[in-house]
């Protein structure tokens, strides 16, 4: 299994950062990777919740199931399985002005697609995917949250 991570300062708070990446709709928009969602039985992604994705990896369409586990100001971390695995961390903390946070990404191929799927996923990692989709959760503006 490879790890890739990426760092960015947000303008938003803690608590909008969280807002914009449990959000299926903001989270369309700064995805490295195009995807529909194919199940959600709620809004936004809470902990425990079990989503069905639809995506393009290397030119070929691939379902995950996206098992959300934790969700907090601090932290979302959840577990996308289907053809590769992909296991996702979010650390986001208070900084001068906004946010800082830090994006981890582990990838895991299973059988010898899914092995060519995880090296073309770890290709557009390393080439920098991650650091950008990144940089654009941070310059996402706040979310209007409801009273």
């Amino acid at each position: 299994m490879r790890t890739f991570t990426a760092h960015a300062t947000a303008t938003s708070a803690p608590h909008e950062v969280v807002q914009l990446l449990t959000d299926p709709d903001a989270i369309a928009r700064w995805a490295p990777i195009p995807f529909e969602v194919l199940e959600l039985d709620n809004e936004r992604l809470y902990p425990g919740a079990t989503v069905r994705v639809r995506g393009q990896l290397a030119g070929q369409s691939a379902e995950f199931s996206v098992h959300v586990l934790e969700v907090s100001d601090e932290r979302l971390t959840l577990v996308a399985q289907g053809p590769i695995s992909l296991d996702v961390e979010y650390q986001i903390a208070p900084a001068r002005g906004g946010s800082a946070v830090r994006a981890s990404v582990s990838v895991l191929g299973h059988g010898l697609i899914g092995r060519l799927l995880a090296k073309a996923t770890e290709a557009l990692l390393a080439a920098g995917a991650l650091q950008s989709s990144l940089n654009r959760v941070a310059h996402q503006p706040a979310p209007a949250i409801a009273a």
